[in-house]
């Protein structure tokens, strides 16, 4: 009896029919998924987006290796929300919000904005989009070039994309610095002559000095100081309400995605692990992971004790992902299951994802 049920675990979990299952699977799930209506509703829905980059090929150009910086990951995103992202350093983060910008070409997935799918657009094509999509860098240092005046920077993509006559181009530019905390004489300065706060405040008002949509913030506010953070989060929530934007905003400090988000993602490993509205997320996290990132959080009150979840082990190489739940590895409830399955991505409440073996996975 015991050599049975050893046999029949044995088949239960043959590596190879599950990796073959789960492919077809998904590969249905996608090619479903391609035939459903675009929402009107959405301004970006992203559907099953993929995104490698090829490590070894051999002399033909076949690829032999690549790491798998986005895998799978499907959310949508309203006009006016703010989609907040978190998650470890080598995640998937900010590759995920340039594939969305098609700053990178995705392996696989849909993106759809604004009513389109421009997931395979050429760069002609992207030209018009390009002015509805926006992005302002995590370091404010490097993103803007050093030998042009402030106002050089702001005016150009005025210019490019024609957003107002010539004439006016100057008043326009002019009226977005006082919009963004910038004082007039700035106009003919250089980017090194200004503080870390301040060329960050220049990055945002080149962002949206073409009137964009859609704004990727990839972790603005890491770099400056704290009471320097507070700012430009504000100043971001300000012009959010005057000019009706929306935000996907890439972060580490759970505190200011708290603050400055409607919806979570949490990342791990190239995949969406749980997805939800903040309140939910916040109050009833159902993966472990999440869970893990939230005791981290410092509390201020020195008399409340920590309930600290240590996760043990690295993050495993995106190249050579594990079999099964990419955080089993890691997690304090992994099974045997978990070695050998991918969970499913499932609404386990109202708008409220998770991919984890712990629930119901039918």
């Amino acid at each position: 009896m015991a050599e049975n049920e050893i046999k029949q675990t044995t088949v239960a979990y043959d590596d190879e029919a599950i990796a073959k299952a789960e492919a077809e699977a998904r590969k249905a799930q996608v090619e479903a998924d391609k035939a459903l209506p675009i929402d009107p509703e959405a301004l970006l829905e992203v559907r099953h987006l993929r995104k490698c980059f090829p490590i070894k090929k051999s002399i033909t150009g076949k690829v032999l290796q690549e790491l798998i910086a986005v895998d799978d990951v499907s959310f949508k995103l309203h006009p006016g929300e703010t989609l907040g992202i978190v998650g470890e350093s080598g995640c998937g983060k900010t590759t995920m919000g340039r594939t969305i910008l098609k700053l990178y070409q995705p392996n696989g997935g849909q993106i759809l904005f604004g009513g389109k799918d421009i997931t395979n657009y050429k760069t002609k094509q992207m030209r018009d989009i390009r002015t509805k999509m926006q992005i302002i860098f995590q370091d404010p240092y490097s993103s803007l070039p050093p030998r042009s005046t402030v106002g050089d920077i702001l005016s150009e993509p005025v210019r490019v994309h024609n957003i107002v006559p010539k004439a006016e181009v100057k008043d326009y530019v002019m009226d977005l610095m006082e919009k963004c905390g910038l004082r007039d004489y700035y106009y003919e300065r250089y980017p090194h002559e200004f503080s870390g706060g301040q060329r960050q405040r220049i990055c945002i008002a080149r962002a949206l000095s073409v009137n964009p949509q859609l704004v990727v913030c990839d972790e603005p506010v890491s770099a400056l100081d704290v009471s320097i953070q507070a700012q430009i989060i504000n100043l971001l929530k300000d012009l959010q309400r005057s000019m009706n934007l929306t935000y996907l905003f890439i972060s580490h400090d759970l505190s200011v995605v708290k603050f400055i988000s409607d919806k979570i993602g949490v990342m791990y490993l190239g995949s969406m692990v749980e997805f939800g509205n903040k309140k939910e997320i916040f109050s009833n996290p159902l993966h472990p992971y999440t869970k893990a990132l939230f005791s981290a959080i410092p509390n201020p009150n020195p008399d409340v004790k920590m309930n600290r979840i240590v996760l043990k082990g690295d993050i495993p190489s995106p190249a050579n992902p594990p079999k099964g739940c990419r955080f089993h590895t890691r997690c304090p409830h992994a099974t045997e299951v978990c070695k050998h399955v991918t969970p499913a991505y499932r609404e386990y409440e109202p708008g409220h994802y998770c991919a984890c073996h712990l629930y119901p996975q039918d």
